[in-house]
């Protein structure tokens, strides 16, 4: 289908987010960049970048199959509550909301990929939240969610100090990563902030980090 965008997860995916233009979606004032889309254009599996201009208000609307949100710069509101910059929220399925930002925000955001009504609402402060250490020196991550599923993966930010080489990174279960802050290289290319890449089952990179990066990261999700 010609709608259908990166939408073979068997295949290796990279896009630098910053070259692409803002498209208006059905509500004034929204945009959105979408990094893939599989199934109906407006109610199907997508994960995308979203923008809301100030003042700019969603209609209320329910999640089916959930919903998963990072807020990337600005406050995201909705009846909830007020999530800054840094905050990172679940929806899961059965849950509606009517979101808004006064200011503006803009968001990283998966669509219909986190199914079950037995699913919690999850919230983190990620700006106060407690860090992990990694598996290098000076490596930390901090878990987001992981799934009672394996074959649904786990999601957590990583953090990687400048100069750090992580080595072989396999992939049994596949991988997406966005960079949300500096750059990642392997034998693909350099990554930059805004880039978002994703690693088919079974594939493996070696990463290096030439300046440090922070990174949103979801694995074993694709088998």
């Amino acid at each position: 289908m010609s709608d259908q965008i990166n939408a073979d997860f068997s295949q290796f995916v990279v896009v630098q987010t910053n070259d692409m233009e803002w498209q208006q979606s059905p509500t004034p004032g929204i945009w959105r960049k979408r990094l893939e889309l599989l199934g109906e254009v407006e109610s199907g599996h997508v994960t995308s970048l979203v923008r809301f201009d100030p003042g700019a208000k969603f209609p209320d609307h329910p999640h089916p199959d959930g919903e998963e949100i990072l807020v990337l710069d600005g406050v995201f509101s909705d009846e909830t509550g007020d999530y800054p910059a840094g905050s990172y929220v679940l929806n899961p399925e059965g849950t509606t909301h009517a979101p808004w930002s006064e200011n503006g925000c803009t968001l990283f955001v998966k669509l219909q990929q986190y199914s079950g009504k037995d699913r919690p609402h999850v919230v983190i402060d990620t700006n106060n939240a407690e860090w992990q250490p990694g598996r290098m020196e000076g490596m930390e991550f901090l878990p987001l969610y992981s799934d009672p599923e394996p074959a649904k993966g786990i999601t957590r930010l990583t953090r990687v100090p400048a100069g750090c080489d992580l080595g072989p990174d396999p992939h049994p279960g596949g991988e997406e990563v966005f960079v949300i802050e500096g750059c990642v290289e392997d034998e693909f290319g350099r990554h930059e902030s805004g880039t978002w890449f994703r690693h088919p089952v079974g594939s493996e990179h070696n990463p290096t980090s030439p300046e440090g990066c922070l990174l949103y990261v979801k694995r074993e999700h694709l088998g």
